[in-house]
């Protein structure tokens, strides 16, 4: 019998992603697999109901009907509660989790015996690469928040040429150069603005300057005995703190995209800094979800102090939905060669080392050991 693949609609508000695209659907029916599609689920992401069932999908309307049948669900967002208790125990799901975030959806799914895969958990090695949701997301957050800055700036972000004289280019400072910020400074650059990177990882210096920016480093040699990096030591620190604060205090927009998974974001930008900013400057902190790397950040919010406007967006992947969900669909269907056997069924062990990693919840046991404490103590 070939695998059964439901796809709801997304419950959390403002989520404008669906988990698989026609493109993808097609693709998994050619291959076998049965796919049904809440009806509606890819409206708000540019994929009207006609195109998955052009693609092979059935699209179910009832929405209980469609729950309590499935076998294997797919979505970007955690289940919401309701979506859990509709699950027949024994159901796979696969989402971004964010079990930190969730535990009591975790628990109900633990509860309730659902199976569930926290793509957020999968390990950074090569075999996975192209399941990385993290990193695909993170390439459309990138580019978003650099469009965002360049609206709420009161200049042109080019250079121009203009019979009223020649105008300067925007000056922009992107903070953290993993993979949304390396998007930002290419997106910066391609819109004709002056961009440096900082980061603290040094090696991250070549890729922002293959992709033109200046990166922000001090002429220190941290090097120790055999190669490796000594740590700095107080006084280099201080210098290389005021230097960041000096490029903030320049700079037309700073973007911002330091994060740690399960953690508070680290604070980049102190409201002293803020202060040093000319009016007028933007900051985009796309560490809003997790607490903001500037301290003055609101999560889902934009406001204005001493001058200048931060905004502190959410999901910034919903907002450009159509390719969002179509990497997204993309990182699945490789998953899925993992959890799917050739002859169709399901994988019920979880030894290799991906689906191990992302194993949340199966048989009614918290199988992540860090969630599983947090659980324990209560949280």
């Amino acid at each position: 019998m070939p695998v059964s693949l439901t796809v709801p609609k997304e419950a959390e508000a403002g989520e404008r992603r669906v988990a698989l695209v026609p493109e993808v659907v097609k693709a998994l029916a050619k291959s076998g697999a049965s796919v049904t599609v809440e009806a509606g689920a890819g409206e708000r992401a540019g994929y009207p109901d006609e195109a998955f069932r052009a693609a092979g999908a059935t699209v179910e309307s009832d929405r209980a009907k469609l729950l309590s049948g499935a076998r294997l669900v797919l979505q970007v967002q955690c289940p919401s509660s309701e979506e859990v208790a509709a699950l027949s125990p024994g159901t796979v799901v696969v989402a971004l989790i964010n079990a930190s975030r969730n535990l009591e959806r975790v628990a109900e799914m633990r509860d309730r015996k659902v199976t569930a895969f926290a793509l957020e958990l999968l390990p950074r090695i090569t075999r996975a690469q192209s399941m990385d949701v993290l990193s695909s997301q993170a390439t459309v957050a990138g580019y978003r928040a650099t469009l965002i800055g360049a609206e709420l700036t009161p200049k042109f972000l080019p250079m121009l040429t203009t019979a009223a004289g020649t105008i300067r280019p925007a000056k922009v400072l992107v903070l953290g150069a993993g993979v949304a910020g390396l998007m930002a400074i290419a997106t910066a650059r391609r819109l004709g603005a002056v961009v440096e990177g900082y980061d603290v990882r040094r090696a991250a210096g070549e890729q922002v300057r293959s992709l033109g920016a200046k990166f922000l480093e001090l002429k220190i040699n941290a090097e120790a005995a055999g190669g490796y990096a000594r740590e700095l030591t107080d006084e280099e620190k201080k210098q290389e703190a005021e230097m960041v604060a000096k490029a903030v205090a320049d700079a037309d927009i700073v973007i911002t995209t330091a994060a740690v998974p399960g953690r508070r974001a680290p604070i980049l930008v102190r409201e002293e800094m803020v202060a040093r900013m000319r009016p007028g400057s933007v900051i985009v902190d796309l560490a809003a979800e997790t607490g903001g790397n500037c301290v003055l950040t609101r999560p889902g919010e934009t406001l204005v102090a001493h001058g200048v406007t931060v905004a502190g967006p959410l999901n910034l992947p919903s907002q450009l939905p159509f390719h969002a969900s179509l990497m997204y669909a993309k990182n699945l269907q490789s998953f899925l060669t993992l959890l799917v056997t050739k002859e169709g069924g399901l994988v019920t062990d979880y030894s290799d080392e991906i689906l191990a990693a992302s194993l949340l919840v199966a048989e009614g046991t918290v199988r992540h050991a860090p969630t599983a404490e947090l659980l324990a103590r209560g949280h």
